[in-house]
């Protein structure tokens, strides 16, 4: 009978690990579908909000950027209160406590630049194809390496400097072969791009104190406000028929609102879905998926907007994300 009971027990022992590992493979399973979502989200946002600003500023005819960026900021503003109220509980005591002084003058300086940056990036996107406007804002490690240089004295090896020449050759290549070329949008996509690096070496030097670090969301909810007090003053003073066209549209056009609303609110979840990804992938990860990225944005901008590329344009964007894939694999080995 001993014996009898000891061969009924085995297989139940024997079976435990198939289980285990069963639950194990299906945990592992959900958390890619999950990856994939939190990937697919991010995309979705971030081109949809591209998109929508392009439509918004060069199709429908609302050509207001500062208006534009103060209504994204705006948004950012609400939903970051929102979602922090509603996650308080979780939030440490590190993250419920007052900040000081010192980093909110920090802060405000990183909204005035973030603010400067996307301002320039939606005037830029009045008067270049999406296209183009992602081939400059992928020179974005050119920018970012200078100015760490210029304002941290914060050397790279040589190879990754090497690495950042087909970055920019690969911009000269496009410019020469963008039919739609605009000088001033031009200019507004370079000083957007070099607005982003500036505020990336910024939050690294200000924020960079380990009692008062702060996650990329919890930033925006102390920048969005500042951007929102910038941005309103400056609408008044620089697009003083801004409102009064927003009325009007919204009479015409009761859907624009919804545009536009629906435009903000992705504003936000730009910074959502980036701020979980990076945190549910890897740095390596991160660095393709954000090139991809760009190269599916510009598929789906010449797809819906129709506007004429050339090959030489495309090989200069080309060229540029060649660069860009150099100079991530280039850092990475210098560390």
């Amino acid at each position: 009978m001993g014996q009898q009971e000891a061969q009924t027990h085995h297989p139940d022992e024997a079976a435990l690990p198939t289980t285990t590992a069963a639950a194990a493979s299906s945990s592992s399973s959900s958390s890619r579908l999950f990856t994939a979502w939190l990937v697919a989200s991010w995309y979705a946002s971030n081109i949809g909000v591209l998109l929508l600003n392009k439509y918004l500023l060069s199709v429908y005819g609302f050509r207001f950027p500062i208006l534009l960026t103060a209504c994204h900021m705006t948004a950012c503003t609400l939903l970051s209160a929102l979602v922090h109220h509603h996650h308080h509980h979780r939030s440490s005591s590190r993250s419920r406590g007052s900040r000081s002084r010192a980093q909110l003058a920090r802060v405000a300086v990183l909204g005035a630049v973030f603010c400067a940056s996307v301002v320039a990036g939606n005037v830029s996107l009045r008067h270049l194809p999406v296209s183009f406007n992602q081939a400059v804002g992928a020179t974005t490690p050119f920018f970012t390496a200078l100015l760490a240089y210029a304002v941290a004295g914060r050397r790279e090896a040589f190879a990754t400097y090497a690495a950042l020449v087909p970055v920019v050759a690969g911009v000269v290549i496009a410019t020469g072969g963008e039919p739609s070329f605009h000088l001033f949008g031009f200019i507004m996509c370079v000083a957007a791009t070099a607005g982003r690096a500036l505020k990336s070496v910024l939050q690294g030097i200000l924020l960079s104190s380990e009692e008062e670090k702060m996650d990329s969301m919890d930033l925006l909810r102390y920048m969005a406000p500042v951007a929102v007090l910038l941005l309103v003053p400056a609408t008044l003073a620089m697009e003083r028929d801004a409102f009064g066209v927003v009325a009007d549209l919204a009479r015409v056009d009761p859907s624009f609102l919804w545009i536009l609303l629906c435009n903000s609110c992705l504003a936000y979840f730009v910074n959502l879905t980036n701020f979980l990804v990076t945190k549910h992938t890897s740095a390596l990860t991160l660095q393709v998926l954000g090139n991809a990225k760009g190269a599916v944005a510009v598929v789906v901008s010449i797809l819906i907007f129709r506007n004429p590329v050339t090959v030489v344009g495309m090989l200069g964007y080309g060229v540029t994300v060649a660069g860009v894939v150099l100079y991530g694999e280039a850092k990475k080995r210098s560390k």
